[in-house]
């Protein structure tokens, strides 16, 4: 079950921001998620495996060691946070560092997995790979409480922080890698081929993958993992404008 999430007091936002390091351009907090406790199985589970692996002392230290990691029983783990202002994103991490990366200059891949076990349901987890262009990597995942709402939310403040000045920039003749996909105003391409935005029948998700359709084809003429594409909101948003009359009109 997932855990709650801290709603910052207006009050006290401007003192939180003060005291996280690097955070001072990221306008007003709006949201922090904590850790997602285990649950009381899951825990229970751990520890029963530590014991009773113990005759084989590697692997029952692997479980006790597992078990100490969780928010639960880890003081570092539980004071970890993911803090979502106007501007960006800070996570804190375990050590008590601070990661800032800004939304009209970070680049997002996202990984979303349903697990199951003999055909059922066992859960799901979440994967989010934030790059700043320094180079700077951070990797977010099911850690944290509700991915299923933090996760969008930096999509699709990307996509309001970036796809202005990507539309003017595609307006001037610009092109817009997003892995192997290539758009600008005429389409989109890939190495081997390019359709027109009128050619373009549908564009869909199916089980984690973007499948682009060429009108009177039943095959799609493109079918792209949503692991594989770069701030995968913002792309489609382009896709979507540049369908429905182009950069200007968009604009």
């Amino acid at each position: 079950m997932a855990g709650p999430i801290a709603q910052p007091d207006p009050r006290q936002a401007a003192d939180h921001q003060a005291a996280l390091p690097g955070t001072e351009g990221l306008g007003h907090l709006r949201e922090t998620f904590l850790p997602q406790r285990a649950g009381a199985v899951r825990l229970a589970a751990l520890l029963l495996m530590g014991t009773v692996s113990l005759i084989l002392p590697p692997l029952g230290l692997y479980f006790f060691w597992l078990a100490a990691q969780t928010p639960n029983l880890s003081r570092k783990q539980a004071a970890r946070r993911l803090h979502l202002f106007e501007y960006g994103l800070a996570e804190v991490g375990r050590n008590g560092e601070v990661s800032v990366f800004r939304w009209d200059s970070m680049t997002v891949l996202q990984e979303i997995t349903e697990r199951y076990a003999n055909g059922i349901y066992v859960g799901t987890t979440y994967l989010y790979t934030v790059h700043r262009e320094d180079g700077t990597t951070l990797k977010v995942t099911g850690f944290y409480s509700q991915p299923e709402q933090w996760g969008p939310a930096i999509q699709q403040e990307i996509t309001r922080a970036q796809l202005p000045a990507l539309l003017a920039g595609l307006e001037q003749g610009g092109t817009l890698a997003y892995g192997d996909l290539f758009v600008n105003l005429g389409g989109v391409a890939t190495a081997r081929d390019s359709l027109t935005w009128r050619e373009i029948e549908k564009v869909e998700v199916s089980q984690g993958v973007l499948v682009l359709r060429k009108a009177g084809k039943k095959l799609p003429w493109a079918r792209v993992p949503v692991q594989k594409i770069p701030n995968f909101f913002l792309f489609l948003a382009l896709v979507d404008r540049l369908r429905h009359g182009g950069a200007r009109q968009a604009t």
